[in-house]
Parts: structure tokens; sequence; C-alpha cells
């Protein structure tokens, strides 16, 4: 059993889903199933069972994953042990991030980044895309983790995933029962939406702007949870990355395809200020990044 094997075991088993779990591990899919496939021929059982909409785990693999989990645990601790035992770097860190980017936990970032490097102060903060891309130009941000492709231009970026956007519907909504919607079949529609400074709202602003489709934004907020109770309540529909729709809060939700042809891609980077040197806290925590997870 290999290591990268583990990792690809444990992903499929978090998300149930071959693409997302090929997306979240940086593997095609079919290099993943691969990978699956030659673990239960190594081990001579399935570890999971595959059906047309779902994955789900096998007794064996259920068996499997606290020992899967415990290896990636015990690699990235080596790793650290060892950067932390060759490299003794000090010095500050200012990083900002956007609320729930769920291609990338930041909470588990700073805590190893931390572990690693434990003589590096860091500092954190919250906010909007757009709000931290502006801390990033006026000097005040070393690092930001954002949900846009806009307004980067000269700024390093190291692109960590794409995700669809899904239209997040109450299960009586008239359009629940469909299988997609467009834009246009939103256009009457009372919305749920984040604040301008976010991602999010920015692609959501500029494809139905782009359609020439007028849209009433009902609530507007800065917190995912309180955007999903809102909808949950019926108050209005929102427009969210695939992530978003899939967290616990939402199960009681419909969450529709938006037509592949008109659907933009939320994105994910980490983007850097460009004036750190290359043995700086800055650059460090960006090599954490391109580590696979563990």
């Amino acid at each position: 059993m290999e290591l990268r094997q583990m990792e690809y075991l444990v992903a499929l088993a978090d998300e149930r889903h071959f693409t997302r779990a090929a997306e979240l591990t940086g593997i095609s899919q079919s290099g993943l199933s691969a990978a699956i496939r030659g673990l239960e021929e190594e081990l001579g059982t399935s570890l999971f069972i595959r059906t047309t909409r779902r994955v789900e785990p096998t007794e064996a693999g259920f068996a499997l994953l606290p020992y899967a989990r415990a290896m990636l645990e015990q690699a990235a601790g080596a790793r650290d042990a060892v950067v932390k035992a060759s490299r003794d770097l000090a010095g500050s860190l200012r990083i900002g991030a956007e609320q729930c980017l769920g291609l990338v936990d930041i909470a588990a970032l700073l805590d190893r980044f931390h572990r690693r490097h434990p003589r590096v102060e860091t500092h954190f903060v919250q906010a909007g895309s757009h709000d931290l891309l502006g801390l990033l130009r006026a000097g005040e941000l070393d690092v930001a983790f954002v949900a846009t492709e806009r307004h980067l231009s000269g700024l390093p970026r190291l692109e960590i995933g794409r995700e669809p956007l899904l239209a997040l519907l109450p299960p009586d909504h008239p359009l629940a029962t469909r299988a997609s919607v467009r834009w246009e079949a939103l256009a009457d529609e009372s919305f749920i939406d984040f604040g301008p400074a976010w991602g999010v709202r920015t692609l959501n602003d500029e494809a139905f702007a782009a359609r020439g489709v007028h849209r009433r934004v009902r609530c507007s907020v800065n917190d995912v949870h309180t955007l999903l109770d809102l909808v949950c309540r019926g108050l209005g529909i929102a427009v969210v990355p695939r992530h978003v729709a899939a967290k616990p809060q939402a199960s009681g939700l419909r969450a529709l395809p938006i037509a592949a042809e008109d659907a933009p891609e939320w994105t994910v980077s980490a983007v850097s200020s460009g004036r750190d040197r290359a043995d700086s806290p800055a650059a460090h925590l960006l090599e954490l990044v391109k580590e696979p997870r563990g």
C-alpha cells in the first residue's frame, strides 16, 4: 500500500464522488479509479460500492479508513518534523481568506504551518475576496486565499481548484423538480446572496448581467450558514459553489446544476504580494499548499 493510495481512499470516502475526489487530490478521474482498483486488487476485496449516483465504502473500506488517515497524519508529521529541524524559520506572516472556501481548509493549513514553523508569528483575517485583494495590494497581507479571478493582474497566483455553481432552492419551489436550470429561468426570483466583496457575488452579478437578466437580491449576507438558513426558510433562492450546496445545513434543499454552457466556474486561488523572498514565511506557506493533503 502506498501513501498516495491512502490519500485517494480518504478523499473518495469523504466526498463519496469520483469527480470531486479527483479534483480534491489533483488527479484525473480515470487515474483515481485505477489507483483504487489497484488497491482493491492488492487487498483482494472491494473497498467501495459504486452506483450511478454515489460511491459508498464497503465494510472493508470502513475498516481500512482509520488506518489510512493515521498513515497520512504520520507522514505529514514526519515531513513537518524534518522541515522544523532543518529550517529555523522566523518572522511574521499575514494571511487572509474568504469564509468557507471548501477547496482548502484554512484552519488546518494554519495549524500545520504553525507546527512546522513555530517561531513565525501568524496573523489571520477573514473578509470578502475583493477586500482581501485590496489589503494585499496595500501591503497589509502577505498571502490571500480568494475566490475570484478578477483584479489579479500582476499578482503571483497559485490556483487551488474550481467548482461549478448550483442553484439552491427550497424543495417546494416550482423549479425544484427540474433536472437543471438556466439563468433566464431565475429572472423573477428573489435572491439571497453574499455581500459585494465576495467572489461568488461578482460571478452571479456578471452572469445575470451578461444575459440581460435583472434580479432582485432580497438579502445580502456575509456568512454561509445565514445564507442557507434564509433559503431554508423560503425567503429566496441562491446560486452558490457546489461545496456550499453539499453542506449538511443544505440537506433539505434542492440543488440544480446550471446548464453547462451557461455556468461560469468558481475558482479558488492563493495570491501573494510578489514582494517576498524565496525563503520567506509566505513562500513556505505556499509550499505547504502544494503538498498532498494528509
